[in-house]
C-alpha cells in the first residue's frame, strides 16, 4: 500500500485464476472448529472426488452430493482452503460466479490467522446459513473491540451487532447485514449471475463492497482488475468497521479462507435452523438428502490481491 494508512492506492500482488488456485491455496484436512457435520478433504482426495477442479479459467470447490451418511459415521465431504500467503494491509477482490446454497449449508469467504485467533482478528466477508440471506460481514476479535451503533462511516448495510469480542454473546461478533440487497448470497446471488466482493483492510478501517454482476457503476478495477487500484472512487461500502473502539493495528497477518460447512454451531443451532424454514433437523437433513447439495459449490472466476 502506498504511503500512509489513509492512502487508497494499491499494487497487485496476486492474480489467481484457473489452475493457479491449486498453488495459491492449501486444502485444510482438519476437524471442523465449529463442530459441523463435515469432513474437510486434502487436495489429492478433493481432486480425485471431483470436489475441487477447474473449468477453463474458473475454479470450483464443492461438497459431496451423492452420499447418504450414516448417523454414526463421519460428516459430508467438503472443502476448506486457506491461502499459503498471509496479508495485513491489503485489498482482496473475489469475482464469484456461484455460491453454495441449500438448507444446512454454511458457506464463508473470510480471513484470519488460526494461530493467533481471536486476538489476531477475523474478518468474515461473506457468510450465511441455511440458504437464508442476506449476507452478513462480521469481525471477531479479542477484548475491547467494538463498532459504534450510530455515527460511524456511511454504509449501505445495517448494523446488527456492535460487540466484536469473541468471548461475548456466543462469539456473535460485530456484524453488518446486507438488508438492502437480497441477492448478496445464496440462491439470490446465483440468480443474478453472481458478482464481486471486495474487502479493504487498513489499520484505521475495514471496508467491504458488493456489486451484483450486472450492476451499474462497478469500478473498472473490480470488473477488469489491472496492476493497480484506487479504492477512493469505489463508492459507499456495504459494510465499514472503523477503528475508533478497536485496535485493528493489533490484528495479525491473515490467510484468505473459503469453506463450505454443514450444520455446526450456527447453521445447526435448532432455533436458527427452524427459523430458516428448513425441514427435519439440520444433521438429519444433511445425512439423508445428498441430492439437495448439487448446488453446494463455490465457483470463482478470479481472486485478486493488492497491497
Amino acid at each position: 500500500m502506498a504511503g500512509s494508512a489513509l492512502a487508497n492506492t494499491y499494487t497487485r500482488s496476486d492474480n489467481v485464476v484457473g489452475d493457479g488456485f491449486f498453488d495459491f491455496f492449501s486444502w485444510e484436512n482438519i476437524a471442523d472448529p465449529t463442530t459441523g457435520r463435515v469432513v474437510y478433504l486434502d487436495q489429492a482426495t478433493a481432486k480425485t472426488d471431483n470436489l475441487s477442479y477447474t473449468k477453463g479459467n474458473s475454479f470450483v470447490i464443492a461438497a459431496d452430493s451423492t452420499t447418504t451418511l450414516s448417523a454414526s459415521g463421519p460428516g459430508r465431504n467438503s472443502i476448506r482452503i486457506k491461502s499459503n500467503k498471509t496479508y495485513k494491509t491489503h485489498v482482496v477482490i473475489f469475482d464469484v460466479a456461484h455460491m453454495p446454497e441449500g438448507c444446512g449449508t454454511w458457506p464463508a469467504l473470510w480471513e484470519t490467522n488460526e494461530s493467533t485467533w481471536p486476538n489476531g482478528g477475523e474478518i468474515d466477508i461473506v457468510e450465511g446459513v441455511n440458504n437464508k440471506g442476506p449476507n452478513q460481514s462480521t469481525i471477531h476479535a479479542g477484548p475491547n473491540c467494538a463498532i459504534p451503533a450510530s455515527g460511524g462511516p456511511q454504509i449501505l448495510g445495517t448494523i446488527a451487532t456492535t460487540d466484536c469480542n469473541s468471548n461475548d454473546n456466543g462469539n456473535a461478533g460485530c456484524g453488518i447485514t446486507y438488508n438492502y440487497d437480497p441477492n448478496s448470497i445464496f440462491s439470490g446471488f446465483n440468480s443474478v449471475g453472481g458478482g464481486f466482493y471486495a474487502m479493504e483492510r487498513t489499520d484505521t478501517q475495514i471496508n467491504v463492497w458488493f456489486w451484483e454482476r450486472s450492476a451499474s457503476g462497478i469500478p473498472a478495477g473490480v470488473s477488469s482488475p489491472g496492476d493497480s487500484i484506487d479504492t477512493s472512487n469505489w463508492g459507499t461500502p456495504a459494510a465499514a468497521f472503523p477503528s475508533t473502539s478497536c485496535d485493528f493495528s493489533s490484528f495479525t497477518d491473515h490467510n484468505i479462507i473459503a469453506n463450505i460447512d454443514f450444520c455446526g454451531a450456527w447453521a445447526g443451532s435448532a432455533d436458527v435452523y427452524s427459523a430458516s424454514g428448513c425441514p427435519s433437523t439440520c444433521v438429519d437433513y444433511v445425512n439423508n438428502n445428498p441430492s439437495a447439495f448439487t448446488n453446494a459449490f463455490f465457483e470463482f472466476n478470479a481472486i485478486n490481491v493488492y497491497q
